[in-house]
């Protein structure tokens, strides 16, 4: 077993691949549609999740990374925080929301490329049996890609990266002259940008802070960028103004292109993008933006995977989990039983979220899985930022500006937005046709993921004790 990452991947990522990896791991255009299904209000409501989620967990990841540069990043920030059964947990939750994370994207993705097949495959997009054999074969691809190492790996989450800007630019344009040509589809009046505060109504709210997530994610392997101290917070600036503008500008245009009460939370973009195209006399600008949303997809598939696979590396390496799950591929240094793994389990997930459900039902209940099981390490990262400040920065460290005060303010605003999120998701979405069953489905799996962690972490340290 290695002590650490292999020199031929320490170098691999530059400043380019690091924000361009950070694009593809946060912005995901199924959040713009989930947006856009409640209306010009969620624009509003983006600007309060920047403002109290986004803010403080872009300064709570340059502080903890610079302060801990090491690969590992949120497992190794807590760990030095809370000690040593935080930082498993920690770790744990974060490989383990993954595995429920995965299979929404990748129904998300099937979903709608589907279409590009025509009225045939518009039919088969809600087909359970055609969702979980194509993600699967995805999944597949994926995981091919990362085994052989991130110099492989990354071009597809880069490819992913820009081609999520694509059906995002093409919606803008064409929205932009949809609206001079007849108009916007929705009204823009200074009531409907009012959020409605019912329940129901507030429950996509967590989703919303949830499309936000992930700046953390370059810091997993930070052995393998150069410079890391340095790039990753350069990267998390050029970053995050990218992902805004992808999700504040694409709700947007989807609201001028589509009546809200027409826009689906599944496959609202491309609905936008065929409709309006289609009255522009651009028939096939659909069918374009769906190739570049899979692609999108499919490079965010890629970049989750590269990153949270090496949690069990390093959790493997502190002898935690099994001591396999620290082995690296003897030719492509990756850490090929942490991969198969994670693909594995996510395969389990793909076939049982489908089970004694819809499309659509089992894609809501694991996007609150995955809210839920991704959150929770966020708790004890924000927590984390604020212990840190009982210590002094060593040199070369960036900390929050404005020094100690606004570093706890930030961190407990971020952790208060968390601890909110999750809550929210556990509320049955407003369509559900059985209330009871739809929170069962996403807090059963949720208890099970924290129990089986706090296991593992008990048989690991009961093996790590001296015998007699």
């Amino acid at each position: 077993m290695s002590g650490g990452t292999p020199g031929g991947l320490r170098r691999a990522l530059g400043l380019r691949d690091t924000a361009l990896f950070l694009v593809v791991a946060v912005a995901s255009p199924r959040w713009i549609a989930t947006a856009a299904a409640a209306g010009p209000s969620a624009l509003v409501i983006w600007v309060i999740a920047l403002a109290t989620f986004f803010v403080p967990l872009a300064f709570t990841v340059l502080e903890l990374s610079s302060r801990h540069p090491d690969e590992g990043g949120i497992y190794v920030w807590t760990k030095q925080a809370f000690g040593e059964f935080a930082g498993f947990m920690t770790g744990w939750m974060y490989w383990a929301s993954n595995l429920v994370y995965f299979p929404g994207l990748l129904y998300f993705t099937v979903a709608n490329a589907l279409p590009m097949a025509g009225e045939r495959g518009t039919t088969l997009a809600s087909d359970p049996v055609w969702i979980v054999g194509l993600s699967l074969a995805t999944l597949l691809l994926v995981l091919v890609l990362n085994l052989v190492g991130l110099g492989v790996g990354k071009w597809l989450d880069n490819l992913g990266a820009l081609a999520t800007w694509v059906p995002v630019v093409v919606l803008i344009g064409l929205a932009g002259m949809a609206w001079a040509r007849f108009g916007p589809a929705t009204d823009f009046h200074a009531s409907a940008l009012v959020p409605a505060t019912g329940l129901r109504d507030i429950a996509f709210w967590s989703t919303i802070a949830f499309a936000f997530s992930g700046l953390e994610a370059a810091s997993l392997m930070g052995e393998e960028i150069q410079g890391a101290r340095r790039t990753v917070p350069r990267a998390i600036l050029i970053a995050g103004l990218m992902i805004v503008a992808i999700y504040v500008f694409g709700t947007a245009a989807i609201l001028v292109a589509l009546p809200r009460g027409e826009v689906s939370a599944l496959q609202g973009l491309l609905q936008a993008i065929a409709s309006v195209g289609g009255r522009l006399g651009l028939p096939a600008a659909g069918t374009v933006a769906a190739a570049f949303m899979t692609l999108s997809n499919i490079g965010g598939v890629s970049a989750w995977l590269a990153a949270a696979a090496r949690l069990p590396f390093v959790a493997g390496l502190d002898r935690y989990l099994p001591p396999a799950f620290g082995r690296l591929h003897p030719r492509w240094g990756t850490p090929v039983v942490a991969l198969l793994a994670q693909a594995g389990g996510t395969a389990v997930f793909i076939v049982l979220g489908q089970a004694g459900s819809g499309v659509k039902a089992a894609y809501d209940a694991l996007v609150g899985m995955a809210v839920i099981a991704y959150f929770l390490p966020y708790l004890l990262m924000f927590a984390a930022l604020i212990r840190v400040q009982r210590d002094p920065p060593g040199p070369g460290v960036r900390c929050v500006p404005g020094g100690r005060r606004v570093a706890v303010c930030l961190g407990g605003l971020g952790f208060a937005t968390t601890a909110i999120s999750i809550g929210l998701a556990l509320l049955p979405p407003a369509d559900a046709l059985d209330p009871t069953l739809a929170v069962l489905r996403v807090a059963v799996p949720s208890i099970a993921l924290v129990g089986l962690g706090g296991l593992l972490y008990l048989r690991g340290r009961a093996r790590r004790a001296p015998a007699g």
